[in-house]
């Protein structure tokens, strides 16, 4: 590796610590190998995200549109001045992810520009384009170019993602519909959100999250337990959304603590040890 690139890997690492405490502990449990590739990820999906929801005094489309260009231009051209974009170009070149997932979601951070409140097939667009591509974009590299475990791990890879999102979805129902006027869960009002709704989420959630960790046991133990931590992190967090009601959810944004994170880590790595996962 040259060390530009190594440089501009280490922006994406740098990202990833400034923006998530959880992704990175959980990135700091894989092999070493797939560390910088998942930080070259996570930086890219970031700073896609950051132009969408908080460059309010610019004009976002025109942000986004250029970041787009700029994006197929690296990867084509094996080179960009902005290191968030070299470091996402090298992963997508070694790991030969696909342009149609890529395409997937950059779509969906457009539609955070236009959409509002959301039906039950741009949902679906949505939470693929901006989530489960994200996992597949992982396998990627985590399979190594091995196209058969890639392909049998697919369907849970995604729901991984699915279920990640979901969750974000009802922590951050109430500064969605607040701060950015926006409503993700189909037919529902936030405004008048009951339990009864969020039960009926929560059932999906449920369900993606066990197709999930079917995938998760199947992982090589070279990625498994970092895949691993962000899975018990997230269910953790739902547990404690499951465990408040409807009203709350829209009155504060519930987290994990550091402590909890570490307790779980902790957890994870002792049930790694002995093949418990």
């Amino acid at each position: 590796m040259d060390l530009y690139t190594k440089n501009a890997l280490q922006c994406s690492k740098k990202t990833t610590r400034n923006y998530s405490t959880s992704f990175s502990l959980g990135i700091k449990l894989l092999k070493k190998q797939f560390r910088y590739p998942i930080h070259g990820i996570y930086g890219f999906v970031r700073f896609a995200d950051e132009i969408v929801d908080t460059f309010h005094d610019h004009d976002k489309a025109a942000l986004l549109s250029h970041f787009r260009e700029e994006t197929y231009k690296a990867i084509e051209d094996k080179i960009s001045t902005n290191p968030i974009l070299h470091s996402f170009q090298y992963v997508v070149n070694k790991y030969n992810i696909e342009k149609e997932i890529i395409d997937a979601f950059l779509d969906s951070m457009e539609m955070d520009l236009s959409y509002e409140n959301y039906n039950n097939e741009m949902f679906q667009k949505y939470i693929y384009g901006s989530a489960e591509v994200v996992g597949l974009m992982c396998l990627r590299v985590f399979t190594e170019g091995d196209n058969k475990t890639y392909e049998m791990l697919k369907s849970p890879a995604r729901k991984l993602g699915e279920a990640f999102q979901k969750i974000n979805f009802l922590r951050d129902i109430k500064s969605d519909y607040i701060e950015r006027q926006r409503s993700y869960f189909p037919h529902i009002d936030p405004a008048t959100f009951s339990d009864a709704e969020k039960v009926k989420i929560e059932e999906d959630i449920e369900k993606d999250f066990d197709e999930a960790y079917i995938g998760i046991k199947k992982l090589s133990k070279d990625s498994r337990l970092g895949v691993y931590l962000a899975y018990t992190y997230y269910r953790k967090l739902f547990t404690k959304i499951k465990n408040t009601g409807a009203k709350n959810i829209m009155e504060q944004r519930y987290r994990i603590s550091n402590t909890k994170k570490l307790m779980l880590l902790f957890s994870g790595y002792m049930k790694h040890k002995v093949n418990w996962i």
